[in-house]
């Protein structure tokens, strides 16, 4: 632990009588190296239960630290924050239930936005846990158990962490109740594919791309057009409420130079984008929840072939072909819930008093639900492959 404070919950920087406290501690970014990163422990007015909590992960998708979880919880008000308020219909009731609630900036000190689709949210979610229970001023302890859970961005970091807790913190795994998510990004580069064009989800793939190549320190320009490298450059503090809606249509082609309309001719994109391909992780040994929509058509984005459908910016081929390879590899706790007619920003209502009642079932000790023998097929999880640039 580097550092802790006491605090109360702010929610739009207005306080409110719910205790928090913050830690300082160390985790691991995305390139394997150590960092400073926040966790926000929220607690219950009735006071902590040492034996559960909840770590609920954040969809704050920013390239901006001022947007981080922490800074909310603290008081700060900014655009990108408006996300954390949001949250707050999701943090409470796990309050009034009486869970503590651990909050980490999973996407670390920098807000590392994409970097997230991979390991590092997984990380960060898992240090912060560690953190919390060897912290005397949160109430848990070392025998604490916890649930995950997450929608979008917040399913990335669960998952990541589920796949990643056997290994990276077997003891952390071991207390794990399950993880309960939904609107889950599986393999980066077909999302890619799936919201170029779109109407209000295009503008995620460059936040991603400049996100990815910030992480893992990269030139990013050196593949894109003049325009794209604008739009770089206009991405560098952006957060998610910046781009919905704003660049209707746009391609990855119309950013990239025409060498490189294929992204996979770019070396480090492929590289990268197979190491945050989650199909490419060990099999969690948790029980899991998960919630896809695939209403996609709703929020402007068409299903294309090879792909399928999705929720208009997450693809329900790329989540079916997860779970149904979580089946084949040794968790049959894997439990699917597809909303045929629910885009993203639709299907969290519908998803989070669901995903939150699993939990409920999963801490009182009720045997896991199981969907394995009749999840529909799905897509292709294999990593990408390296082309030559066009000539």
């Amino acid at each position: 632990m580097l550092a802790t404070r006491t605090m109360t919950y702010s929610v739009s920087g207005l306080p409110t009588p719910v205790p928090a406290v913050q830690l300082l501690y160390r985790s691991t970014n995305a390139r394997g190296e150590a960092v400073a990163n926040v966790t926000s422990i929220l607690k219950p007015l009735t006071g902590v239960d040492p034996s559960r909590a909840v770590a609920y992960n954040s969809f704050y998708d920013s390239l901006n630290p001022e947007d981080s979880p922490s800074r909310s919880i603290a008081g700060n008000v900014s655009l990108g924050g408006v996300i954390n308020t949001a949250e707050a219909l999701f943090v409470k009731p796990l309050l009034l239930a009486g869970y503590t609630v651990v909050v980490a900036d999973t996407q670390g000190p920098t807000a590392n936005f994409a970097a997230g689709l991979g390991p590092e949210y997984g990380r960060m979610t898992l240090d912060s846990i560690r953190a919390a229970t060897r912290s005397s001023a949160t109430g848990l302890t070392s025998s604490t158990r916890f649930g995950m859970l997450g929608y979008s961005g917040g399913a990335i970091a669960t998952n990541w962490a589920a796949a990643l807790a056997p290994s990276y913190a077997p003891e952390v795994n071991a207390r794990l109740v399950g993880a309960a998510s939904g609107g889950l990004l599986v393999k980066p580069s077909t999302n890619l594919k799936y919201v170029s064009g779109s109407l209000v989800w295009a503008g995620i793939a460059p936040l991603a791309l400049t996100g990815l190549a910030r992480a893992y320190d990269f030139d990013i320009k050196k593949y894109t057009n003049s325009y794209g490298a604008s739009l770089v450059d206009k991405m560098q503090d952006a957060s998610i409420v910046n781009v919905l809606g704003q660049y209707p249509g746009l391609t990855y082609q119309q950013i990239l130079k025409p060498a490189y309309a294929n992204p996979n001719s770019i070396p480090e994109y492929v590289e990268f984008a197979n190491q945050v391909n989650l199909g490419q992780q060990a099999t969690p040994t948790i029980p899991l929840y998960v919630a896809q929509g695939v209403g996609g058509f709703t929020e402007g984005t068409l299903p294309k072939a090879g792909i399928g459908g999705g929720d208009g910016v997450m693809v329900a081929g790329d989540v079916r072909s997860l779970l149904r390879q979580c089946c084949a590899t040794g968790n049959s706790k894997v439990s699917y819930t597809q909303y045929d007619l629910l885009s993203h920003t639709v299907a969290t209502a519908t998803w989070a008093p669901v995903g939150i009642a699993w939990l409920n079932e999963r801490f009182a000790g009720r045997t896991a639900p199981s969907s394995c023998g009749w999840i529909a097929a799905g897509n292709s999880l294999a990593p990408e492959v390296l082309v030559p640039p066009a000539s």
